[in-house]
């Protein structure tokens, strides 16, 4: 193994944000001026990290947690005033977009494709077929899945006509056939993606912001990845889960989580050299420059729940082949330097951090989970090592001012003491106590940045409504706020300038 060395070179402060959380005048927040935008307030901040959630196609609960594709974007994030910039759409087509129905997004990505059919493809014919050789490896199988999927009303493959649930080669042929201008407009959305993503990247890291993106360990069960590659993933006769994943009883439900994605079938993964495995992590440094691999200690041991239980409660801990895979993957990467962070949150064993710490992969740390338990907690910042990450929260936590508003006056009181009575309040205590860690990155959610209290989280472990279409607005953004948060980044050593 090559020398295992952390990408945490030196003190850093970002911001947790996803894509979707972004301003702006359609139904989501996408790669468009906001998102450039973003990244001057950033940089105007002094924050040089943005991380955001799997930016993965989602069922319509919208969870980037369960994708229907590990490879592909979300056509969603579409900026569509790039489409009008290369003359594929006019300006009335999006002011349609701007209604509340889905489907207009939708609507307008069909008529820029039409356009661009016509057109010479506005310069991008030859970065067109380019983009679909480099991406052969997955892109023909996800553009007929969605395309069957559309067809068949957004049923799930596994209740699709069995030829096509079980990829007979004729029915495939002919669904080929039949659905070639709707797989021909799933490449395309994927083309836009990827230029318009990279295009964002590349502003980025020009202003000095490394971008940050999130690797669910595990695939949604109706995916493209499951239907393609069935021989690779623990499943019955007729395509469906045999066990599925979660975790058992823990700080966020009495009863476990069970997430319902399909496991691998790890036996034959380590077979096949990891391939699938590897295409995934070379996809993700396409997006990005930083990766966060969610639930890092189901590399070490997973919990395979029966997938007839209801709850997470009847499962049990299966060993996973992690050291064989994360070796495969560093010895892939030019230098054995793979960006990888473990979210090792949860219940965490000396065998998970022994994985962690073999490939010296920085965990993460969580500030409001530090109050409980004594001095001895892990969280608590004198506990902090220099190859962590800290946060004052996740995705998946509460607003810092909510979960505080939320603890009982003793809890309260002992948070103020140990923080050393600031007079800065809530969350600014928390946030800045996140920024004075010796953690070489402080992570903190845009949420605690806006000082913004209940019903401004962004989802709510083991609920499945109410969740990730939380966003801001600029005019929540108060320059006060932004100037004491660059002082305090430079204060504690976090800004590079």
């Amino acid at each position: 193994m090559a020398a295992a060395h952390s990408i945490l070179d030196r003190r850093r402060a970002g911001i947790l944000l996803h894509i979707t959380s972004l301003p702006g005048n359609l139904n989501n927040g996408d790669l468009g001026h906001e998102a450039y935008r973003f990244v001057d307030f950033m940089v105007g901040c002094g924050l040089t990290v943005w991380q955001t959630l799997p930016v993965n196609p989602t069922h319509p609960d919208g969870s980037p947690y369960q994708c229907l594709s590990a490879h592909a974007g979300n056509p969603r994030m579409i900026d569509l005033g790039w489409l009008v910039d290369r003359g594929w759409l006019t300006p009335d087509d999006i002011q349609e977009a701007a209604l509340p129905e889905f489907d207009q997004r939708e609507r307008c990505l069909t008529r820029a494709y039409e356009a661009f059919e016509r057109s010479d493809a506005g310069g991008l014919a030859e970065s067109y077929q380019s983009f679909l050789k480099i991406h052969q490896h997955w892109l023909p199988d996800y553009a007929l899945f969605m395309a069957i999927r559309a067809e068949l009303g957004g049923l799930s493959w596994h209740d699709w006509p069995a030829p096509l649930r079980d990829r007979r080669p004729a029915a495939l042929r002919a669904a080929r056939k039949r659905l070639a201008r709707r797989v021909s407009q799933v490449n395309f959305e994927q083309f836009v993606f990827f230029e318009q993503w990279q295009a964002l990247r590349a502003y980025a890291n020009h202003r000095g912001i490394l971008l940050f993106g999130d690797i669910p360990i595990f695939v949604a069960g109706d995916s493209a990845d499951v239907w393609a590659r069935r021989d690779e993933f623990d499943l019955d006769e007729h395509g469906r889960a045999r066990v599925v994943a979660g975790v058992p009883p823990d700080y966020f439900s009495a009863t476990g989580q069970r997430w319902g994605n399909p496991h691998y079938r790890w036996e034959r993964m380590q077979a096949n050299g990891f391939s699938w495995w590897l295409a995934r992590f070379k996809g993700q440094l396409v997006l990005y420059d930083w990766i966060r691999i969610d639930h890092f200690r189901g590399l070490e041991a997973y919990w395979e729940i029966p997938a007839h239980s209801e709850t997470a409660m009847e499962g049990r801990w299966v060993k996973a082949p992690g050291a064989a895979l994360l070796q495969t993957l560093f010895d892939s990467v030019e230098g054995g330097r793979l960006p990888l962070i473990a979210e090792n949150l949860g219940i965490i064993t000396p065998e998970v951090e022994a994985l962690r710490e073999r490939f010296d992969i920085p965990g993460m740390l969580i500030l409001q989970f530090a109050f409980d338990g004594g001095p001895g907690n892990p969280y608590l910042p004198h506990n902090h090592s220099h190859n962590d990450v800290v946060y004052t929260g996740t995705h998946d936590n509460d607003t810092t001012l909510s979960w505080f508003s939320d603890l009982d006056p003793g809890q309260q009181e002992h948070v103020r003491r140990y923080l050393g009575n600031p007079g800065c309040g809530m969350p600014k205590a928390l946030v800045q106590s996140a920024l004075a860690s010796v953690a070489k990155l402080a992570i903190l959610p845009m949420q605690d940045l806006l000082n913004m209290g209940k019903g401004h989280r962004m989802n709510t472990p083991g609920t499945t409504s109410g969740n990730w279409d939380w966003r801001f607005t600029w005019d929540q953004v108060s320059e006060q706020d932004s100037a004491w948060l660059n002082e305090n980044i430079r204060l504690y050593g976090r800004n590079p300038y």
